[in-house]
C-alpha cells in the first residue's frame, strides 16, 4: 500500500470512529424502584443492578439521599436534591 493510500485509510477509519463516539457513548439512567415502608418512601437507585444511592422522603418532609460514594457498601447521608451516578456503577 502506499503511503496516499495508507493515509486515506486511517483518515476513514479515524472519521468512522468519531462518528461512532455518540452511539458509543449512551447516557447511564438509573433504575428506581419506589417502596412504602414505616412512614416513609423509599426509592433505590441502580444502575447495572448496583446500589448506589437511596432517597428518603418522610412523611412529615426532609427528604434526604444515602449514598455510597465509592462501592464499598457504606452510605453517606446527602442532603442534595439529586445524584449523580458514581463512576463505580458504570
Amino acid at each position: 500500500m502506499t503511503l496516499p493510500r495508507t493515509l486515506s485509510a486511517l483518515l476513514v477509519t479515524t472519521a468512522l470512529l468519531i462518528a461512532s463516539g455518540p452511539l458509543l457513548a449512551q447516557p447511564v439512567s438509573p433504575d428506581i424502584s419506589v417502596r412504602q415502608e414505616a412512614g416513609q418512601t423509599l426509592r433505590e437507585y441502580r444502575v447495572n443492578g448496583k446500589l448506589y444511592a437511596i432517597r428518603i422522603d418522610p412523611d412529615g418532609g426532609g427528604s434526604y439521599f444515602l449514598v455510597d460514594r465509592t462501592g464499598d457498601g457504606n452510605f453517606e447521608r446527602s442532603q442534595s436534591n439529586n445524584v449523580d451516578i458514581p463512576n463505580w456503577v458504570k
